[in-house]
C-alpha cells in the first residue's frame, strides 16, 4: 500500500469515517488498522475508496466477512460500507451499547462483535468520564 494512500485513509477516517466508532481511537491502546472494506481474497482494491480504519477488534472478527446473519430476522445480510453508507441510518447509541437500527446495522454488530462484554465496559467507563460518544454521535 502506497504512503499517499494509507495518508487518505487515515485522513477520510478520521474526519468523518464511522466504522472505528466502537471505541475512540485514542482512549484504545491498540493500534487501528487499515482495513479492506471488501478483502482482497473477494477482489476488492486497495485503493483509498475500499479501506477505512478499524480497530483491532473490528478488522479481527471481520476478517475476509462480506455479510452476516441479522440476529432479528434471520436473513443474511451484507455489512456495513463505511464508504458508502451513512452511520446514523443503521445504528445509534443506546449507553455503551450500539444497538442496529436496520438488517444492515444488526448483522454488523454482531459479526463485528462490537457489543462484547469487555468492549461494552471500555465505553461505559469513558461514558463515566464524559468523553463518549462523541458530541457528533
Amino acid at each position: 500500500m502506497s504512503a499517499k494512500v494509507s495518508r487518505t485513509v487515515l485522513k477520510t477516517s478520521t474526519s468523518g469515517d464511522r466504522r472505528a466508532e466502537c471505541n475512540p481511537q485514542k482512549y484504545d491502546d491498540g493500534t487501528f488498522e487499515i482495513d479492506h472494506v471488501i478483502a482482497s481474497s473477494h477482489g476488492g482494491l486497495t485503493r483509498a475508496s475500499n479501506l477505512c480504519l478499524a480497530c483491532f477488534s473490528c478488522n479481527f472478527y471481520k476478517a475476509v466477512n462480506l455479510s452476516g446473519v441479522d440476529p432479528q430476522t434471520g436473513k443474511v445480510i451484507r455489512l456495513f460500507d463505511p464508504r458508502r453508507q451513512n452511520w446514523k441510518r443503521h445504528f445509534r447509541w443506546n449507553g455503551a451499547i450500539l444497538v442496529g437500527k436496520t438488517q444492515i446495522g444488526r448483522a454488523t454488530i454482531q459479526v463485528l462483535r462490537i457489543n462484547l462484554p469487555i468492549r461494552v465496559a471500555l465505553r461505559q467507563s469513558l461514558i463515566d468520564i464524559g468523553v463518549f460518544p462523541s458530541s457528533d454521535g
